[in-house]
């Protein structure tokens, strides 16, 4: 197993136990958010809260779950991990000074720059599928079930969303040397689309409307991705990729 292997693989596991107690403190609470969802309800600091706590009680356990799991805990949890396992792929290594030696394998551009990409795509997905893969088990704790094929359904989503991301950081550490800068610039766009979100007036501008509360709804109520974000993210991806290995095979040590 190489390095870069490891290293993705040691970084996948931390973000799989990250995701996995967040969503375990979750489930668990869940009866109490039921019980009490009046008392949550008053607590939300603007009316845009409010209005996502009421939609959660009135959809029962599987709203609440796509809400805290995949609303909150992969979009937080998962864009910081999505854009630092895509920084060091290229920038890293023109920073650390090793770029030449990357470069000087024998084998193609193409090859080792797409390896990279897997790797890091693997360790950001892995981990949303196997926290999804225990949501019906949790559930049993509280009394609750959840159809697995919906839940995975979500993950579906939810991945293309992070793989987006990690693919818009993984081009732009193509381009750079400073991977520091583009943790910086990609953390704070993603952290002001998500608190844009929150804003009534603004939440339509934020690219978390992809991946909200309603769009979870939808796919648990009709059993489908939806067509329309399904195809654009994955064409962004593939876009995002080719001009990746473009600028990859241009760059020089």
């Amino acid at each position: 197993m190489s390095r870069s292997v490891k290293h993705y693989a040691l970084a996948g596991t931390g973000f799989f136990l990250l995701l996995e107690a967040m969503l375990v403190a979750a489930i668990l609470y869940w009866p109490n958010f039921r019980d009490n969802v009046n008392a949550v309800k008053a607590l939300a600091p603007t009316q845009l809260l409010r209005e996502l706590v009421e939609g959660m009680s009135q959809e029962g356990v599987l709203a609440y779950v796509n809400a805290q799991h995949f609303f909150k805990g992969c979009n937080t949890m998962g864009v910081a991990a999505s854009v630092l396992f895509a920084i060091n792929v290229v920038a890293g290594e023109a920073h650390r000074g090793t770029l030449e030696l990357l470069l000087s394998r024998p084998i193609s551009r193409s090859r080792i720059l797409l390896e990279k990409w897997v790797s890091g795509a693997l360790a950001v997905v892995i981990p949303i599928f196997l926290t999804s893969l225990t949501i019906p088990w949790l559930l049993t704790f509280v009394d609750e079930t959840a159809p697995i094929g919906l839940v995975l359904l979500c993950a579906v989503h939810q991945s293309l969303f992070l793989l987006l991301i990690y693919t818009v950081a993984f081009f732009w550490s193509c381009l750079s040397s400073k991977p520091i800068n583009i943790a910086f610039a990609m953390l704070f766009v993603t952290t002001f689309e998500f608190a844009i979100y929150l804003v009534k007036d603004l939440t339509h501008w934020s690219i978390f409307r992809v991946v909200d509360i309603d769009d979870y709804s939808k796919i648990v109520h009709t059993g489908e991705l939806p067509v329309g974000y399904t195809i654009g993210m994955s064409v962004a991806i593939l876009v995002l990729i080719s001009a990746s290995l473009a600028a990859f095979k241009r760059r020089s040590p």
